[in-house]
């Protein structure tokens, strides 16, 4: 019997090493993957720099690739980006944080069973879909009711990208409301709190560490999304003055302009370069949130 159970204990840890040198490999091939990714990027974008400062790249306001001499100034795509998703930002945030505080705290068990399935399904219609429905009924709508010239425009783009992230906020931050531990909300209640009191003072505290991850993936999304703002956002390489002008996001003029570009040529390695600052900014947001999640858990923990 000894020598049998030494057998098993031999035979479980060669299994648990080779199930641990699987996951190992696994996990290598995704990060080698994600750097040959980046690697190309770098080596298709690096050399328009040689054609054009990175200042006048970066802050140029002109963008005609195919003119004689070619403009390659990317700063009102980059204006378009950050407005499209600062716009969406202001939308989202609030109704998919207020949606998952009502269904964790206040919504009763049936109606959170319809209600969760449903925001969660959203997340699931495809892109292609609700830029369509932005560019067919509500293009339209905005333009008879406001009375503009056109309604595929930076507010458009915004509304279908907020409806894009509010069921990654929601369900996000209910994972982390729930995850919050009952004997706190109880303890707050027997000392004489209301339940408004223990949401403000006590859940919010201990579950912003995941809420504020949700919003900054919730960004994440949105400064990414390419169909939704290349169907809805007007298309026009502009510096947004007004919430209904017409805008054209980076990720739009990749999608738009990259099968018209010339193999390895200015063009080709503008968009590129174009796709390195898109990175980089959705790079930054993962940071963020990495480093929102750290300080507030470490902050809600101390509060609490």
């Amino acid at each position: 019997m000894g020598k049998e159970g030494g057998k098993t204990v031999s035979i479980r840890q060669r299994r648990e090493k080779e199930i641990r040198v699987a996951f190992f490999g696994v996990a290598l091939a995704s990060i080698a993957t994600l750097g040959l990714i980046v690697l190309f990027l770098f080596m298709e974008g690096i050399p328009i720099f040689k054609e054009v400062s990175v200042h006048d790249f970066l802050f140029g306001k002109y963008w005609y690739p195919t003119d004689d001499p070619p403009d390659f100034g990317i700063f009102p795509l980059i204006a378009a980006s950050i407005s499209v998703t600062a716009v969406a930002s202001i939308i989202s945030i609030p109704l998919g944080v207020l949606t998952a505080l009502y269904l964790a705290e206040a919504a009763s068990y049936r109606v959170r069973e319809w209600v969760k399935p449903v925001v969660e399904l959203l997340a699931a219609i495809p892109s292609v879909v609700i830029g369509f429905f932005g560019m067919v009924v509500f293009a339209p709508f905005l333009q008879e009711i406001l009375d503009i010239p056109t309604g595929l425009n930076l507010f458009n783009a915004s509304l279908m990208l907020a409806f894009m992230s509010i069921p990654t906020i929601c369900s996000i931050s209910e994972d982390a409301i729930f995850s919050v531990p009952i004997e706190l909300k109880e303890a707050s209640l027997a000392l004489g709190a209301t339940h408004w009191e223990t949401i403000w003072r006590v859940i919010i505290p201990a579950s912003i560490s995941g809420i504020s991850t949700a919003i900054i993936l919730g960004m994440s999304r949105a400064i990414g999304e390419t169909m939704v703002v290349l169907m809805v956002a007007g298309g026009a390489t502009l510096i947004p003055a007004s919430l209904f002008d017409p805008v054209r996001p980076m990720p739009a003029s990749i999608a738009a302009e990259m099968a018209e570009a010339p193999f390895r040529g200015d063009h080709y390695h503008a968009l590129f370069a174009t796709g390195i600052i898109l990175f980089l900014f959705t790079l930054l947001f993962n940071l963020v949130a990495d480093y929102v999640s750290n300080k507030y858990r470490q902050v809600g923990a101390a509060t609490l």
